[in-house]
């Protein structure tokens, strides 16, 4: 009987004549296929703070591919909430959450987040993505529960549905009826999750949420919203989807992230003292990482104070969303079904997206192309995004490029 550690010993001797790699020629067969049909991610590089007027691959840039949507990565109070809590508690906390990593600046920016949320808890992830893929899965236990799915929910949630075991339903795009008769096609099943993005990241529109939760009161489902792309955009100063229709208590399970208007990092799942408690004691992804830097946890709690304490960030946010959907649908841009300062220019053909965006570049302008699969193949667009520091100068240049673009792609 070979002894297991002798066994693990020999795997690992590699010298030489015995290395014997194994034939990686797969990984430039999906490259060339994907340059072929211009799906390659080619990621330019930021040289400069994450604003309105920027520095990018050598150049100077008018930014319309942040996240960014409040201006708040360059804040002053963010700022220094990060520099004093670094000289104060160091760079890192040196454990996970749950055994020696939490610290007070932590449980700080969870109430912060819970009181700006209107609810009575907050629980802070690593990130947007490890919300979805560590809680979905602690939410459902086998096949005789059901997760049903907005057929355009972003990745990680997708990502968190298959680390599942649970029966699957997958509803039309916002369609209500289809909903419905999902549910009612579960209507044994144990459990019933639905899950719906509040901001359709791609297309900017957003969920009818007052029809989800009745259609879930109704059916006595679970209703879970991953609102990444409306907190600091939607509801009274940017509380989010949940604030926007007045559902406080309706909604289970209210999941989100630092890293768009709030411009700093980490995720959040909002809810009740009951569901931080769960998440604390169950989702993988918070119990097996690494907690926040103390800088991070402090600019959090310092940009959720911001946001509260400074309206004329979203108010601006929105003056200059409107004018700037307007003037591009003046021009006989497709912006698609967008109500949000997520506002596509719809160009059908993955190349047709690529050389806008190289067009756009060598202009100075950052407008990032969004194809396969991130969109379906012929779905392809530029997705441009709003930011409260965007002047009506900087807008108005944009505008002359595209229109200056635009005819030389046929889009307009």
């Amino acid at each position: 009987m070979v002894n297991p550690k002798e066994h693990q010993a020999r795997r690992f001797q590699h010298n030489g004549d015995d290395a014997m790699p194994g034939d990686m020629s797969w990984m430039k067969e999906r490259y060339d296929d994907l340059s072929e049909k211009s799906l390659l991610w080619e990621p330019p590089t930021l040289e400069s703070p994450n604003q309105p007027r920027c520095h990018m691959d050598g150049k100077p840039t008018i930014m319309l591919s942040a996240n960014n949507y409040l201006n708040l990565t360059t804040h002053p109070k963010v700022k220094q909430a990060m520099l004093d809590a670094t000289e104060k508690y160091g760079a890192g906390s040196g454990s996970v959450r749950a055994i020696a990593g939490t610290m007070d600046i932590h449980l700080e920016a969870e109430r912060k987040v819970a009181e700006f949320k209107g609810v009575e808890a907050s629980l802070i992830y690593s990130a947007g993505y490890t919300v979805n893929v560590g809680l979905i899965p602690t939410l459902v236990t086998g096949p005789q529960d059901v997760i049903i799915s907005d057929e355009l929910n972003h990745g990680s949630i997708i990502d968190g549905v298959r680390l599942t075991k649970a029966s699957r339903g997958v509803y039309a795009h916002n369609d209500m009826g289809e909903l419905e008769a999902v549910l009612k096609a579960h209507e044994g099943a144990q459990r019933k999750l639905i899950i719906t993005d509040g901001v359709f990241s791609m297309d900017g529109d957003i969920a009818p949420l007052d029809e989800v939760t009745a259609l879930a009161e109704e059916y006595g489902a679970m209703v879970y919203v991953d609102d990444c792309h409306g907190e600091g955009v939607l509801g009274e100063k940017g509380a989010g989807i949940v604030a926007q229709f007045n559902l406080q208590g309706k909604v289970d399970f209210e999941t989100g992230s630092f890293s768009k208007a709030l411009g700093v990092q980490g995720g959040i799942l909002a809810g009740t003292e009951m569901t931080r408690n769960h998440a604390l004691n169950h989702s993988r992804s918070w119990l097996l990482s690494g907690s926040q830097p103390p800088g991070v946890a402090a600019a959090q709690k310092a940009a959720v104070e911001v946001l509260m304490e400074e309206p004329e960030h979203h108010a601006k946010l929105w003056e200059n969303t409107n004018y700037f959907r307007k003037e591009l649908q003046s021009l006989g841009f497709d912006t698609g079904a967008s109500v949000t300062p997520i506002i596509p220019v719809m160009c059908g053909d993955s190349s047709v997206a690529k050389a806008m965006t190289r067009a756009l570049g060598e202009e100075g302008v950052m407008a990032g192309a969004i194809v396969f699969p991130m969109v379906a193949r012929d779905k392809a667009r530029i997705r441009t995004q709003m930011s409260a520091g965007l002047s009506r100068d900087d807008l108005d240049e944009v505008l002359r490029l595209f229109e200056k673009v635009g005819p030389t792609l046929d889009l307009i």
